[in-house]
């Protein structure tokens, strides 16, 4: 079930306009933070674009309708490339701009930028404070506590598999 607070008042949610643009600002900033590992592996201007129309749209400059199709542009350039770092970089570009359609997106960069900085061999967690730390301070908790409950059930299955893969090892000694 969406959370209400990231719903705008226009489709029934408490999402100010102001604080959607806000998301969306602060999405496109994360996101841009891991371009270069697309940038790495395609000349692709797609997610770069991408990353510009939420700004845009952050300022009002241009329609949600617009915002979307650079979204699925973005999500086009993640399928035509292979390296696992790179293809996190565009989506969490597409999800950058796909904030302008709806406030929920706006987690997808934090999700697919820590995909991107881990696959190139960086710390996930270093990524994630640095992205909850561009947020205004009355928003971390709120995105915090959604980010932790959309990585909640993969972080379990992952400690799952890796007691298995122990038990596994034990089990052969």
């Amino acid at each position: 079930m969406r959370d209400r607070r990231l719903v705008a008042l226009h489709r029934g949610g408490t999402l100010k306009p102001a604080t959607h643009r806000l998301l969306a600002a602060w999405a496109a900033d994360c996101a841009e933070r891991v371009l270069p590992l697309f940038q790495d592996q395609s000349s692709d201007r797609r997610p770069y674009e991408a990353i510009e129309k939420a700004r845009a749209w952050a300022r009002g400059e241009i329609t949600v309708g617009a915002a979307q199709k650079a979204a699925v542009a973005a999500h086009a350039a993640a399928r035509a490339v292979k390296n696992e770092a790179a293809i996190a970089a565009a989506r969490a570009a597409g999800h950058a701009v796909a904030t302008a359609h709806m406030a929920d997106h706006c987690l997808g960069p934090c999700i697919y930028g820590v995909k991107a900085v881990v696959a190139a061999g960086g710390s996930g967690e270093l990524e994630l404070r640095w992205q909850l730390q561009q947020l205004p301070q009355r928003l971390r908790a709120l995105i915090a506590s959604r980010l932790a409950e959309r990585t909640a059930p993969a972080r379990r299955e992952k400690a799952i598999r890796g007691r298995r893969r122990r038990q596994k090892k034990t089990a052969r000694s």
